[in-house]
């Protein structure tokens, strides 16, 4: 077995050499053959154009260490990895490549665009998963998907077909959110909103009958020149005299009626709403119920249209600006009031949406939403924590229809045809159509689908969907865990569960475990525009892997936001050194001709403590994973490894190796048994390291990820021997404590008394009193006359050290008068200071603070320091 570690553990040196021998023996394969239970996560695909960064490696990180651990723990465990097309965000890139070359997307047409956007996708969709290997993500690469792969473009088609038979998907005009930017439609889920500052312009629209104005109130003057209709509540008696007169609107001098309809709130503003149904979704609807004209007056840039010479091809701010400045002139305008308001926004471009009217595709969401609000309610899905179902449950509840066509080339293009010649329409999975009225070729829909189209079909497309007697499908779906952040459950998670119940009958997952940003030091989100963004790949070249992957699961409790912070990542670092001592510690003090044949029969009462200790460690970490407690079952992992076998058992077990003979040999046996145990429970969190050393201490060449992962054995609690041995533990652990108040430094030694009832385990310990406690000589003892003795204090007995034995009485005295002396000197200079009333008056108060803090610490060391000699004299 014995084999010899470097001196230093060098990941650079050794963690691409690690990946690499798992791939090659296939490590990460999962067979769907296998008789194993199975365990599935399909990973969130990050997006093709992406590159990784800390929220990616946070959300891999959790997977592997789940995988990894149901891998060791005996299940078929498949961890599919793969990539998103990311439709607006890869053709914006694209466009901007094209851009440098002075083309555009019409210059080259579709067929050419979409030939330049594979190459891009071929030459730098690759990079994410290579930055994913590099954190030891140990997915099965040879079942790799791409949302617009061939498997996954049919499992759409299939989709988009079966929802427009029956009826769950249509076509038609409705107010949608559109970016000026993107220049394409969006979902709800896609506007983000944010507080902006900003204006109320009042106004007043003169009656034609000359009999006065009509004041009211808009955020968007520019929007006045689509108005087709003034509104008033039915209710408010202060209109109802004035419901179907007709007002002249400013500036354009169209005319248009006052009606009268429930939405206008009577106490906000003056209860007078302007209505531009082509502008705003709530002015839509209210067109709809008076069959309001809808005159749309910005182009798809946010540019006023040629109706309007005045303002056309003005951008819609610049717009603004003159509108207001004529409305000013015509003398329309009353007043101006700031006023704060939520503002959508692109979520990929950040440019504010312009609400439009539009002929688009829309999934009917309501039937597919109470399936997926159902099977959450009954159980069939949980969310880890449970309060993130709230914010999925209020989407699902008030959910619009989704619109799903997008005004982009590259994506999957909406498998609907048109007959220019008589307007029929056929949806069809195939690539081309031909019109079953007429018989010419029809024209296939330009539009794409929204990229969470198919995102929403991944955990069975992906598995071979709509073949349901596939193989990989029949084996691993449903899948277990999706691992995703908060901020995707309205985007990804709620879409993934109405279309897998709508699809394959089943919920797509059973656990939803969300975790939260990664924040800087500070608690800010990490951003471009803050530039406090930390890039995984450079902390994996300083640090190594495993320090970045233990100290974001470290610092992780599911749903909780946390701080990236490089001093943790370094402490980490330090961790993994440590235990590769500790390992070349074991493996040093080994004979060449060591063999390991299990624990042995005859265990001295520490091997018996380390073992029960162990034993339970086990039974808590698994417990702290089947719980999704990531964070806790690393912190017990790193307390027991640093404290317990590092500081504690390794130091007991020095003086039975020296002595030789069968202590020794039983010592080494527990020594590597331990050290082989925590290996195995610390691999899924630190792959690489453990992965190394486990190839100095196994018995064959089989990798550690394929070992079984260790459980709680009975047979292996030694309760009562193990709380005696706490007693020792705590026992000198109080006594190193008293030592350096005292500052005796460990080389002085001394004799210990100890009175205690627990005699037995106490005679026994004296040697690890003297080695770990600097005892000279020990008695244990019923009672002890402790005049002129330090005395120590544990629950189980009572530790007297003669005080002559720790110090030379005369030398401390004068050495604490000498300090005594400096600090006196440091009162004196900061009592003077502040009995000065010039510096009283004159300094600022945080210096004044801190001169009074000085001095309140300096009087407290002295009260010590005058304890401590009197405590010498006496």
């Amino acid at each position: 077995m014995k084999k010899e570690l470097p001196k230093l553990y060098e990941p650079k040196e050794t963690e691409d050499k690690i990946y690499k021998y798992w791939l090659d023996n296939d490590c990460f394969k999962a067979d769907s053959s296998s008789k194993k239970k199975p365990y599935t996560i399909v990973i969130p695909p990050p997006n093709v154009t992406g590159q990784l960064h800390m929220g990616h490696a946070l959300d891999e990180t959790l997977q592997d260490i789940l995988i990894r651990w149901k891998r060791m723990s005996g299940y078929n465990t498949l961890w599919l990895p793969g990539t998103d097309h990311a439709a607006i965000a890869t053709e914006a890139k694209i466009v901007a490549a094209m851009k440098e070359e002075g083309l555009t997307k019409e210059d080259i047409g579709r067929e050419k665009f979409m030939e330049r956007a594979w190459a891009w996708k071929n030459k730098y969709g690759g990079r994410i998963v290579e930055q994913l290997k590099k954190l030891g993500c140990s997915c099965d690469w040879s079942r790799e998907r791409f949302t617009m792969d061939e498997g996954c473009s049919d499992a759409v088609k299939e989709v988009f077909v079966k929802y427009y038979n029956k009826g769950l998907i249509y076509r038609g005009e409705r107010m949608i959110n559109w970016c000026p930017h993107c220049m394409t439609s969006l979902s709800d889920a896609e506007v983000s909103y944010e507080d902006q500052a900003g204006h109320f312009w009042h106004l007043r629209y003169p009656f034609k009958d000359g009999s006065g104005y009509l004041e009211l109130a808009t955020t968007r003057p520019e929007t006045l020149l689509g108005d087709t209709a003034v509104a008033v509540n039915p209710n408010d008696e202060r209109y109802k005299d004035i419901i179907g007169k007709t007002l002249i609107l400013p500036l354009v001098n169209r005319e248009i009626p006052v009606i009268a309809d429930d939405y206008v709130e009577t106490d906000f503003g003056t209860g007078v709403v302007k209505i531009t149904p082509a502008h705003d979704p709530n002015d839509f609807e209210v067109g709809k119920r008076h069959d309001l004209p809808v005159i749309s007056v910005m182009t798809d840039d946010a540019k006023i249209v040629d109706d309007y010479p005045a303002y056309a091809g003005m951008d819609r701010y610049e717009a603004r600006k003159k509108i207001v400045e004529d409305l000013e002139k015509g003398g329309f305008l009353v007043r101006v009031e700031d006023y704060s308001h939520n503002v959508g926004t692109c979520y990929r471009c950040g440019t504010t949406v312009e609400p439009k009217v539009s002929t688009q595709w829309f999934v009917k969401m309501k039937p597919l939403a109470q399936p997926a609000i159902d099977a959450v309610k009954k159980g069939e899905t949980k969310f880890v924590p449970e309060r993130f179902e709230k914010i999925y449950f209020h989407w699902l509840e008030n959910i619009r229809d989704w619109c799903i066509s997008r005004q982009i080339w590259w994506g999957h293009q909406i498998p609907a045809f048109y007959c220019d010649d008589c307007g029929e329409m056929v949806v069809t999975k195939e690539n081309s159509a031909v019109c079953p009225k007429c018989g010419k070729p029809m024209r296939r829909d330009p539009d794409t689908l929204d990229t969470w189209f198919s995102s929403a079909l991944w955990p069975f497309s992906t598995l071979g969907w709509p073949n349901t007697e596939a193989e990989d499908y029949k084996c691993f779906y449903p899948t277990n865990t999706l691992v995703t952040g908060y901020d995707i459950i309205p985007f990804w998670v709620m879409r993934m569960m109405f279309s897998g119940l709508e699809c394959t009958g089943q919920v797509p997952f059973d656990t939803v475990l969300i975790h939260g940003l990664v924040r800087d030091e500070l608690g800010r989100k990490m951003s471009k525009s803050l530039g406090n963004g930390v890039d995984p790949l450079e902390e994996i070249d300083k640090y190594g892997a495993d320090a970045l992957r233990f100290m974001l699961a470290t610092g992780n409790a599911p749903g909780n936001d946390m701080r990236y912070i490089e001093e943790k990542v370094k402490s980490s670092r330090n961790f993994a050194n440590k235990l590769w001592n500790a390992s070349r510690f074991v493996l040093m003090n080994l004979p060449e001709s060591f063999t390991f044949k299990g624990l042995p029969e005859k265990l001295a009462v520490e091997d018996k403590w380390v073992i029960s200790r162990f034993n339970t460690l086990a039974k808590e970490v698994n417990q702290n994973l089947e719980a999704f407690e990531l964070g806790v079952a690393c912190q017990k992992l790193y307390d027991f490894i640093w404290d317990i076998y590092c500081d504690w058992y390794i130091e007991l077990t020095k003086p039975r190796i020296q002595a030789g003979g069968e202590t020794a040999e039983n010592a080494q046996d527990v020594l590597v048994w331990v050290l082989r145990g925590m290996l195995k429970l610390l691999h899924p969190f630190m792959p690489y390291v453990t992965e190394e050393i486990w190839s100095a201490v196994s018995d064959d060449d089989s990798p550690i990820m394929l070992s079984d992962y260790p459980v709680y054995d009975e047979k292996l609690s030694f309760a009562e021997d193990e709380a005696a041995f706490e007693k020792i533990i705590e026992a000198i652990r109080a006594i190193r404590n008293r030592r350096a108040e005292m500052n005796v430094v460990p080389s002085v030694k001394a004799k210990l008394f100890i009175e205690t009832e627990y005699k037995d385990i106490f005679s026994q310990s004296e040697m690890f009193f003297e080695r770990l406690a600097s005892a000279s000589s020990v008695e244990v003892c019923d009672s002890f006359d402790g005049a002129d003795a330090v005395t120590v204090v544990t629950d189980s007995a009572r530790i007297f050290i003669p005080l002559d034995d720790l110090v030379d009485r005369e030398k401390e005295l004068a050495r604490l008068e000498k300090e005594k002396k400096a600090v006196q000197k440091d009162i004196d200079f900061s009592s003077n200071k502040l009995n000065n009333q010039g510096f009283m008056a004159k300094a600022p108060a945080a210096q004044i603070e801190n001169e009074k803090a000085k001095l309140a610490k300096a009087q407290e060391k002295m009260a010590k320091i005058e304890q401590s000699i009197a405590a010498m004299k006496k």
